[in-house]
């Protein structure tokens, strides 16, 4: 059977490519070479046990959860469906009852690769660091985590380029984010071990996290709001307190510091301490704005025409923890990002009338050192 020759293509006119239209973008090239396929990761010799008879009528997800309590349920039952766990020879579905006395056979992977973002050499400003734990002061501006309309210069990427071997961690170990024009203390966890215990801690409220804030007007006394919260009904991008399908937020502040008087024009604001104990979006910005005392500089939630500050004056100060590694309780503190002690220092100018030549701040935000304290329990 005679077979038709397919048509020859037109050839376009007038269309000729320049240099510049065929020649790939930097952000181009470095997309293409984070495609690059990722050989798949070396074994460890498989660990071969018998179950124990405790486990007799659990789920092997859940049993897996406490024979291993060093990773995750997710990481577990990833490798579950990947096949790198066996009962008697032969992989199962995370369902699977145990009897007890079978053979389990885990063959956990030594190397993960789970990130294709690039390293790049963004300066950090490091805390504290082990082989375990790293923690830093983010600076305002610099976004924790690529994606639309950021796909480089993160906190990730910096991360990458900081410590190689974060790219065998989830999330480069970030196990907590701050918005991008917040400042402050954040915590990595260097080993997907010590990840999972870090999370953990968040999860059960056992890690403290405290801010700074600058409100409006003029807050006497501390209070705590609670409430649920979740995505903006008709704003998809904001966050917002819901009546239905939140999630529930808890917000302890208390007054630090007030400024107002003549010298202000009538205006108040308060310098307040936060401590968070859930850790929802926007969570201080939305509690501060439901009670109308909104953030300043908060272009999102914040009073309209509030050109006081340029980004939304937060800064995580403080953070307690359990070290993943050796139990000790540690508490790191930070410092305020420049511009947040410049805005303070020129309001407690304004309010006690001092000239402008004058300094008389000496608090403990001035010095410019990190305070790194240990508690033992």
């Amino acid at each position: 059977m005679a077979t038709r020759n397919a048509p020859a293509a037109p050839k376009s006119v007038g269309t000729k490519k320049t240099d510049a239209q065929t020649k790939p973008t930097a952000k181009a090239r470095a997309r293409a070479k984070a495609e690059v396929a990722i050989p798949a990761p070396p074994v460890n010799t498989p660990l071969v046990q018998s179950v124990p008879h405790e486990f007799t009528d659990v789920r092997i997800d859940a049993a897996l959860a406490k024979l291993f309590p060093d990773h995750s349920r997710s990481r577990l039952k990833g490798w579950l469906d990947d096949g790198l766990v066996t009962l008697d020879g032969v992989a199962v579905p995370a369902k699977t009852k145990l009897i007890g006395g079978e053979s389990l056979s885990t063959n956990f992977p030594t190397e993960e690769v789970h990130t294709t973002a690039l390293p790049e050499d963004i300066p950090l400003e490091v805390i504290f660091e082990d082989e375990h734990l790293l923690v830093i002061n983010k600076p305002p501006g610099l976004v924790v985590h690529p994606g639309a309309g950021n796909y480089d210069g993160t906190l990730l990427n910096a991360l990458l380029h900081h410590a190689p071997s974060l790219a065998g961690v989830v999330r480069a170990g970030i196990v907590h984010r701050l918005d991008k024009d917040t400042s402050g203390v954040m915590m990595v966890a260097k080993t997907p071990e010590a990840q999972t215990k870090l999370v953990r801690q968040l999860q059960s409220r056992s890690a403290s996290r405290e801010y700074l804030a600058l409100v409006h007007g003029d807050l006497k006394r501390p209070n705590t709001i609670e409430n649920m919260m979740g995505r903006h009904p008709k704003e998809r991008t904001k966050m917002a307190v819901v009546v239905f399908g939140g999630k529930t937020a808890i917000t302890h502040y208390k007054p630090r510091e007030a400024f107002g008087g003549p010298a202000l024009k009538g205006k108040h604001y308060t310098l307040i301490e936060c401590q968070l104990e859930t850790g929802r979006t926007h969570q201080i910005r939305v509690h501060m704005a439901t009670i109308r005392h909104p953030l300043v500089g908060d272009a999102i939630y914040g009073k309209r025409g509030d050109v006081l500050f340029h980004r939304q004056a937060l800064h995580a100060w403080r953070l307690s923890l359990t070290h993943p590694a050796t139990g000790e309780r540690v508490q790191f503190v930070a410092p305020l990002a420049k511009d947040m002690q410049y805005l303070l220092k020129e309001l407690r100018r304004e309010r006690d009338n001092m000239p402008r030549d004058e300094e008389d701040w000496d608090d403990d935000f001035d010095d410019g050192d990190v305070q790194v304290i240990y508690v033992r329990e």
